[in-house]
C-alpha cells in the first residue's frame, strides 16, 4: 500500500488530494513516459530536469508528475496558477530561484493553467527559463501550437499525457476504497462491476473518478460494506462529454465530423454531429461548415447538395431545437452519401495562383462592356457575337479569357455524378475551339 495524505490536517481534503502520489514509484499510468525507456523516466533516473509543458486532459496527473519530480531532485517547489498569478509573482520567484542558484540549489516553476497567461506574461519566463535559473513545469489542457509562445515552446519539451485507461483508474479506485475504509471506519469496498462503470465513467480523469467515488461511498447508507452498480447508477446521471468550442476537442470533433462526410461514412457522420451537439455546440455552427462542405468537397458532382445545406441551415432557424436538429442530420447524411468532387475548389485555388502569376492582364476587346460612343469608337465589344445566335449559326467560340490565358483550364471535373456531364460538355467545347 503506498502512503497516502491522510494527516489530520488533510483529513477533509479531497479524496483525490489526499491519495496523490509522494514518488515516482507510487504513480500510475502514462508508460509511454513513465515506463522503462520512456523520456520522463530517462530525465527522473538521471537527476536532471529541463523545462516541460505537460499537455494532457484533466485529471490525467500533471500536477502530480510536476511535484513528484521537483522533489526527486530537491529542487525548491513554487506552484502557481495562471488563472490568479501575474507578472509580479512570476519576478519574486525568479528572484528567489537566482538566490537559489548561488547557493547550488535548483528552482522549480509550477504554472497550471499556462495558456491562460497572454503573451506579455508568457515573455516574463523567457528570460528564467533561457539562462537556467529556474526548471518551468507548465500544465496545460489546451494545445500549446495555439496557446503558448512559440519562443517559450523553444525552450521547453512538450510532453503529452494521455487519459488514464481503466485498469489504471481501477488501481486509484483500490487504494481510495482503502483510505476511505480508514476514515469511516467500518469496512468499505467496491463490487468489481461497479469499480469498471465507475471507471468507463470518469473517461481517464483521476480527479474525477475518485471524488465522484468519495461521494458515493459518503451517501450510501452508514456500514454498506460493498458499493454496488444499482447504488452508483444514481449519481451518474448527467454524463459529461469532453468538449471545448474554442479549444483544440472542438477543432478535432469538427474536423472528424467533415473528415467523415468526405470519407462517406454516414455512420460516424450521424456520430460526429450528434456528440458536438450534445455537448452544447452552436447547431448554426455545424451548417455553416456544412454550407461549405457542399461547395467544398460535393461543388457540382451533385449541385442540389447546396441547397439542401442551406435548407437544413433555415429550417433549424425556424424550429430551433431540438426539432431543428433533425433538419441538420437530414442533410448531414445526404451530404455524406452524394457523389464527391473538389473540382471547383481546386479549380479556384488554380486562378488564385495564375493571378499571383500574371497579374492585372487587360480585358479582351470582345467581352468589354461598351456604354457609349467613345467606347465603340475604341473598339469595345468589336468582335462580340452573342453565343445563342453563334451556336445557332455554327460559328466560332467566343474568347473570353485574357491573351496568354487562352489555353488555361482552371477547371477540370471528375466522373462522379452530374460532373460527369459537365465533363463532356466542356470536352465538346475543347474540341470545338480547336476547329476555330
Amino acid at each position: 500500500m503506498p502512503k497516502l495524505f491522510g494527516q489530520d490536517s488533510e483529513i477533509l481534503a479531497p479524496l483525490a488530494y489526499r491519495l496523490r502520489p509522494r514518488s515516482f514509484e507510487e504513480l500510475v499510468g502514462q508508460e509511454h513516459i513513465l515506463g522503462t525507456g520512456g523520456l520522463v523516466r530517462r530525465f527522473y533516473e538521471a537527476g536532471q530536469l529541463p523545462s516541460m509543458i505537460f499537455w494532457g486532459g484533466p485529471g490525467c496527473g500533471k500536477t502530480t508528475l510536476a511535484m513528484v519530480l521537483a522533489q526527486s531532485i530537491g529542487a525548491d517547489f513554487y506552484p502557481l496558477s495562471a488563472v490568479t498569478a501575474g507578472v509580479g509573482d512570476i519576478k519574486k520567484i525568479s528572484k528567489k530561484a537566482r538566490e537559489n542558484r548561488e547557493a547550488s540549489r535548483k528552482t522549480v516553476l509550477f504554472l497550471d493553467e499556462i495558456h491562460r497567461f497572454n503573451r506579455a506574461q508568457q515573455d516574463i519566463l523567457l528570460g528564467p527559463v533561457e539562462e537556467g535559473v529556474l526548471i518551468l513545469l507548465g500544465a496545460t489542457t489546451e494545445n500549446p501550437s495555439f496557446s503558448v509562445i512559440t519562443p517559450l515552446l523553444s525552450r521547453s519539451r512538450v510532453i503529452v499525457l494521455r487519459p488514464l485507461g481503466e485498469e489504471d483508474l481501477l488501481v486509484l479506485l483500490t487504494r481510495g476504497l482503502a483510505l476511505l475504509q480508514e476514515t469511516a471506519g467500518y469496512p468499505v469496498s467496491g463490487d468489481p462491476e461497479a469499480l469498471s462503470l465507475l471507471a468507463a465513467y470518469a473517461q481517464g480523469d483521476a480527479r474525477r473518478a475518485l471524488n465522484l467515488l468519495e461521494t458515493v461511498v459518503t451517501n450510501v447508507p452508514s456500514g454498506t460494506a460493498v458499493i454496488t452498480p444499482e447504488e452508483l447508477k444514481p449519481f451518474l446521471d448527467q454524463r459529461w462529454l469532453a468538449y471545448n468550442k474554442s479549444g483544440e476537442e472542438h477543432f478535432n470533433q469538427i474536423s472528424a465530423f467533415i473528415k467523415s462526410m468526405r470519407a462517406g461514412d454516414s455512420d460516424a457522420t450521424l456520430y460526429w454531429l450528434g456528440r458536438m451537439l450534445e455537448s452544447g455546440e452552436d447547431p448554426l455552427y455545424c451548417a455553416r461548415r456544412m454550407i461549405r462542405f457542399a461547395s467544398e468537397d460535393i461543388g457540382n458532382a451533385s449541385p442540389q447538395a447546396l441547397q439542401m445545406a442551406i435548407n437544413a441551415r433555415q429550417a433549424y432557424e425556424i424550429l430551433g431545437s431540438p426539432e431543428g436538429e433533425m433538419s441538420l442530420m437530414q442533410a448531414a447524411v445526404y451530404l455524406a452519401v452524394a457523389p464527391k468532387s473538389d473540382a471547383v475548389y481546386l479549380a479556384f485555388k488554380r486562378v488564385k495562383r495564375e493571378l499571383k502569376q500574371t497579374g492585372n492582364l487587360p480585358v479582351p476587346l470582345q467581352v468589354r462592356n461598351a456604354p457609349t460612343k467613345l467606347m465603340k469608337k475604341l473598339d469595345y465589344g468589336k468582335g462580340y457575337v452573342n453565343p445563342h445566335r453563334a451556336a445557332e449559326a455554327g460559328g466560332p467560340l467566343l474568347e473570353c479569357l485574357p491573351d496568354g490565358l487562352r489555353e488555361r483550364y482552371f477547371y477540370r471535373p471528375g466522373h462522379n455524378g452530374f460532373e460527369d456531364t459537365i465533363c463532356r460538355r466542356l470536352q465538346e467545347r475543347k474540341e470545338k475551339k480547336k476547329k476555330g
